[in-house]
Parts: structure tokens; sequence; C-alpha cells
């Protein structure tokens, strides 16, 4: 299953703006959802967790254009038969990680491999 392709721009926080330098102030960037395509309406991207704790995982969630809202998730309890963990929140409402690729991510993998053949 490929990755939803859908992006939000996600501003910088005001408390961050506030204690910015005057004409260095932190820019706008852009966030990928990482479930799988075709999944509901609600994207989602992990943006930093704070120690692997429990709820410790800081997501952004957004439905299409409107507003993204942070919120602390738990992580997936489900593991691969390698006993590889589940990359994404718990309850998540597409297939696990190990079955999501990028497209554009394994097409620079292919190139790379190409190139060091």
């Amino acid at each position: 299953m490929n990755q939803c392709t859908a992006v939000v721009l996600l501003p910088p926080p005001d408390h961050l703006l506030a204690l910015s330098f005057p004409g260095h102030r932190p820019e706008a960037g852009h966030v990928l959802c990482e479930l799988g395509d075709g999944h509901d309406e609600r994207h989602a991207a992990m943006l930093w967790d704070e120690g692997g704790r429990p709820g410790s995982a800081v997501w952004i969630r957004w439905k299409g254009s409107g507003t993204a809202t942070l919120t602390p998730l738990p992580w997936c309890p489900v593991l691969d038969p390698r006993n590889g963990a589940c990359e994404l929140f718990a309850a998540h409402p597409s297939l696990h990680s190990w079955h999501i690729s990028d497209p554009t991510d394994d097409a620079i993998t292919e190139y790379l491999k190409a190139a060091s053949d």
C-alpha cells in the first residue's frame, strides 16, 4: 500500500515566534501524512517522541485543508513477524507501517542501488 500524499502547512507556534530574534523568525513547514492511502478523512504525522513513554509521541492531525492540531498519542502495540514495532499510533485507521511504502523513498533507494552497481 502506498503512503497517503496529503500535506499540511504547519506554522510555527506563537510562543516560538514571540521568542525569535527580529529578522530571524521561524518559517512554516510542510508535513506529509504517514498513514496508508485510502484511510479515513483524518491525516496524521508524528512530529517528535519524548522518550518512548506511553502517550509521549506528539502527532499532528488534520482534515483536508483545515486546521491542524497537535495531540499526544500512544504507539501502536502491534509487532510484525520479525518483532519490529509498528511506527504509527495506537488504533491508527490504515494498515501497519510495514505495509506502507513511500514511492518517492522507494525510487530514491532504487536509484542509489543502480548508481552503486
